[in-house]
């Protein structure tokens, strides 16, 4: 009897196991139904002349609306160092800038929540500047992979790049395209009236024969 006792415990011990793997299986299922990664879009760098409005632009891609718990933090890392600090927060449509002293009374929101846009301004953008800005977008419940990263340069107006470098290369290379087909168009057309008077001529010399 004792034996057989002893064989029902062992074998009701996995069963209990099982039993709350389950569980914990289901529960874990149910926290995680409908979550999904939050992406945010940044630009890798910008270039803002000292003196003038700077705009850090942020999107992000969230697949449930935006709502009262979706909140918008930035941070900034200045040049050089390695530690962060938070300058600004939104939430709820509240504003709720930071104690940092080089952004006090600078930030503006220029975002759109419903629009899916968490962009900031900052005015009168100095050297002190100079940094990595860090866009956080929380959506619950989705979470997000990565903030995003912008590379901020504040220069002097005369060197601020007009067009980025891309954009130059692109539209010359448009130009040179451009003009070779013109010239490939004008020498082909030109081929053509050549060989039809040969054709002409060589025609009325056999009929004049």
């Amino acid at each position: 009897m004792g034996a057989a006792a002893g064989a029902g415990a062992v074998s009701a011990a996995p069963d209990r196991g099982r039993w709350c793997w389950s569980v914990l299986a289901a529960a874990l299922g149910l926290l995680t139904t409908g979550v999904s990664a939050l992406e945010v879009y940044t630009p890798k760098e910008i270039f803002v002349a000292n003196g003038t409005q700077g705009k850090l632009p942020c999107k992000f891609k969230s697949t449930n609306t935006t709502g009262t718990l979706t909140t918008v933090s930035w941070s900034f890392q200045p040049e050089g160092a390695d530690t962060t600090v938070s300058f600004f927060h939104y939430s709820q449509g509240q504003v709720y800038p930071g104690n940092y002293p080089p952004f006090k009374d600078r930030i503006s929101w220029a975002g759109d929540l419903d629009k899916k846009d968490a962009s900031i301004n900052i005015e009168n953008m100095q050297f002190i500047h100079n940094g990595t800005y860090i866009c956080d977008v929380k959506n619950p419940p989705d979470i997000v992979a990565q903030p995003g990263h912008i590379r901020l340069y504040v220069v002097e107006k005369e060197i601020l790049p007009v067009f980025p470098v891309w954009v130059v290369v692109g539209t010359v290379t448009a130009v040179v395209v451009g003009v070779i087909l013109l010239v490939t168009m004008v020498l082909a057309v030109l081929y053509r009236r050549r060989n039809s008077k040969r054709d002409y001529t060589g025609a009325q010399s056999y009929m004049h024969n």
